[in-house]
């Protein structure tokens, strides 16, 4: 079972459940990150050190604690939210400015080397349509292709209740400068496109250990950062919006309530 994510954080805020639940049945789980996650916003005073490192230790620390038994980073630059972090001769090209022949070459190699069965990426839309998650999208499609892996789900959220809740929260626009509840207004897919519905209430604990894990990401910037809304949300109000996750399987029949 090959996870892969755009930046280090996304397969705690999407996945983790499913990925510790899979490794307590038995399954090898291998996580593939895509960047380096350096165009994150981050406190400069509790990072202490170049953010790239920061986010490459967090993303081990998430992945013990959720039993991955290997991290496969393909070592490209984060793209930033709007892409736009531009090519440097001395920085990690950013994913969407690399040649995607080699991009996809480098994640069919894993694919085979893990003799993959599922592999995981996005939605069409890249969730809330980070350019990376968009390009993740793409890439997973084509390696899966080239590797002959007979399965491929995309990670997603229902986009329904995220918009009401938005919409719900925004009178942030008030007090947050940018803020926009209809940023959301297509993102992640629709309530019938989503054929997986995994419950993972069970193992709340797990996906907050994984969050936990990407510190970094909890302050720095002028909104509010998801990672600490999150930590900071009671574990029953937690478990009641966060205990399922969700997956689009192009073909299959919407209802099941397992991968594998």
């Amino acid at each position: 079972m090959v996870f892969v994510h755009a930046h280090p954080d996304d397969e705690a805020l999407l996945t983790s459940g499913t990925m510790a639940d899979l490794v307590r049945r038995g399954h090898r789980v291998v996580l593939v990150v895509a960047t380096d996650g350096a165009a994150g916003l981050a406190d400069v005073h509790h990072v202490g050190r170049d953010l790239a490192s920061v986010r490459h230790d967090e993303l081990e620390a998430s992945a013990r604690a959720l039993g991955v038994s290997e991290v496969y980073w393909l070592g490209y630059g984060d793209s930033g939210l709007n892409a736009e972090v531009l090519p440097q001769p001395d920085a990690p090209t950013p994913l969407v400015y690399a040649a995607r022949d080699e991009v996809v070459t480098r994640l069919a190699g894993i694919l085979r080397d893990e003799a993959a069965g599922v592999v995981v990426g996005y939605d069409v839309n890249g969730g809330y349509g980070h350019p990376d998650h968009m390009a993740v999208h793409e890439i997973v499609y084509e390696a899966a292709a080239r590797a002959g892996v007979p399965r491929i789900l995309e990670a997603t959220l229902p986009r329904d209740p995220l918009v009401r809740l938005v919409h719900a929260v925004g009178w942030l626009r008030f007090v947050v400068r940018g803020f926009d509840p209809t940023m959301f207004d297509d993102a992640f897919a629709a309530r019938p496109a989503i054929t997986h519905v995994i419950d993972v209430r069970h193992l709340v604990d797990v996906k907050r250990a994984s969050l936990r894990a990407h510190a970094s990401q909890a302050s720095g910037g002028s909104v509010p950062r998801t990672v600490a809304l999150l930590l900071r949300m009671p574990r029953r109000l937690y478990t009641r919006l966060f205990g399922r996750e969700y997956f689009i399987e192009r073909g299959a029949t919407p209802g099941a309530t397992a991968i594998v």
